[in-house]
């Protein structure tokens, strides 16, 4: 199999030949067609999150058909199309698991930081982290739905009941999640980088009824804002946009560090809260929904070859929509 290796902490990724793998007892072998490549995988490669194992091969919004099972697979036959999101497995047994809250789990992997990811064109995965893809979405477009759409959708159904709805950081996540509010009759209100007209534009064609900056006020209180932007200092602007009783929603695994501010920012029943991760829940109930709306993706596709390129254009903001590496066997 070949994969794009990363060996350390901001160098950057390699092609590698590596042995065909093997799948052990409750896991299947993925030949992969399609990969997202997340800003989740940024953190990662840039080392801003702890812990991942080196050398790593990054990416967990895969795309591809099952070409092996292992002992006791049961969920599984050959040939089946599967997507692969970030949870990749947990214990099953602590009172995270048994309540339905398997995200939390202390003893949880994820797929491309501690378990090997999708930059390939081969996967190995738990039976139980992989979930069927509905027909009628292609392998490039299903992608970004593992991670920017799975916890875009969390995000979403933590921020309640919300008429006016407040998305900051307008990249893969709110594109697609932006669908799913609008088609539900919100309000949504989109925030960008200062002076990214293009990103505004886009908001505005997939629905939004106001776009603007990120430091400025929306045109009426919201109910609810998600912010998918690892920024910080967004959290204080977002609770002076929501209404009292609001709730402000911290989408990302990782955010810079919160300034100080006043607390009757916060006062007025104001919620912050942050999205750990995601549960098989959330990807059976969201890939069942995706198709209703329908969601697009707007992917931007790239060769597998290419994903030090297409994470440099994610993270200098070159893009609309959500790149996705290609395999050779797509």
């Amino acid at each position: 199999m070949r994969a794009m290796m990363l060996q350390a902490v901001g160098r950057p990724l390699v092609m590698t030949d590596l042995p065909e793998p093997k799948p052990g007892p409750g896991q299947v072998v993925v030949a992969v067609h399609a990969c997202g490549v997340c800003r989740t995988d940024l953190h990662v490669v840039d080392g801003e999150l702890p812990d991942a194992k080196y050398p790593l091969i990054p990416g967990h919004e895969i795309v591809g058909h099952v070409i092996a099972l292992g002992e006791d697979v049961t969920e599984y036959a050959l040939g089946d199309r599967v997507g692969i999101p970030w949870l990749g497995w947990s214990c099953g047994t602590c009172r995270f698991c048994l309540a339905g809250e398997e995200n939390l789990c202390d003893l949880a992997r994820f797929t491309g930081y501690q378990i090997d990811g999708g930059y390939a064109d081969r996967a190995v995965v738990d039976q139980r982290y992989c979930f069927r893809i509905p027909d009628g979405i292609g392998d490039i477009e299903a992608a970004p739905l593992l991670c920017a759409g799975l916890i875009g959708y969390r995000a979403y159904r933590m921020a309640g009941a919300a008429s006016a709805l407040g998305l900051y950081g307008f990249g893969a996540a709110a594109h697609i999640l932006i669908q799913v509010a609008v088609a539900q009759g919100m309000r949504v209100h989109a925030f960008t980088r200062p002076g990214d007209v293009a990103a505004q534009d886009f908001a505005r064609q997939l629905g939004a009824v106001w776009a603007g900056p990120s430091d400025a006020s929306p045109p009426e209180p919201l109910d609810a804002a998600i912010i998918f932007a690892p920024v910080g200092g967004l959290v204080p602007m977002a609770l002076k946009a929501v209404r009292k009783g609001g709730r402000v929603i911290c989408a990302g695994i990782h955010m810079s560090d919160i300034p100080a501010f006043p607390y009757h920012l916060l006062w007025g029943e104001r919620m912050v809260k942050s999205v750990a991760n995601l549960t098989r829940q959330d990807a059976i109930d969201f890939l069942a929904l995706a198709p209703l709306i329908p969601v697009r993706t707007h992917p931007v596709p790239y060769a597998l070859q290419d994903a030090n390129r297409a994470l440099d254009d994610l993270r200098a903001g070159r893009l609309q929509g959500a790149a996705v590496l290609v395999t050779e066997s797509a």
